[in-house]
């Protein structure tokens, strides 16, 4: 990893996802697929509220939940979704987060409903040719052979 601690205020602002192996952005039928994260304070714990925005049949739609730190260099995370989505939780993680905070390298864990995978996001929507060199040399490096499609 880049750094050994996180603060969450690096991670706050929009990210695109621009390689992954999810199956949900894999299908086609959902474009644009975005992080948006915001800290927030809740019962004395920093949280990063987190949406995820999408365009589906030209509708922007959005998955809304919170992210919990489960470690204290804030790489690891438990994801529960709000509302109907609160009975859903996920483990995620930053493998990597580069030096200018401009992208990072995300683990998911399964669950009932998804399987495990990758995500690579980025703060600009088409990243330049350096910042992908950089990605493909850190997904060689962190052994990262799965297959990960462009978006």
């Amino acid at each position: 990893m880049a750094r050994e601690y996180i603060n969450l205020q690096e991670l706050e602002g929009k990210w695109h996802i621009i390689l992954t192996n999810f199956p949900m952005w894999l299908q086609g039928d959902k474009k644009n697929p975005n992080f948006n994260y915001k800290m927030v304070e809740r019962d004395g714990i920093i949280y990063l509220i987190d949406e995820v925005k999408y365009t589906q049949k030209g509708r922007t739609k959005s998955i809304n939940g919170f992210d919990k730190p489960l470690n204290i260099e804030n790489t690891s995370f438990e994801w529960r979704g709000n509302g109907l989505l609160s009975l859903l939780s996920s483990k995620w993680q930053i493998l990597y987060l580069d030096s200018a905070n401009q992208w990072a390298i995300i683990y998911f864990e399964s669950t009932l409903f998804t399987p495990k995978g990758y995500d690579v996001i980025c703060r600009d929507t088409q990243p330049s040719s350096l910042i992908m060199r950089n990605v493909e040399e850190k997904l060689r490096e962190l052994k990262i052979n799965d297959k990960l499609m462009k978006l």
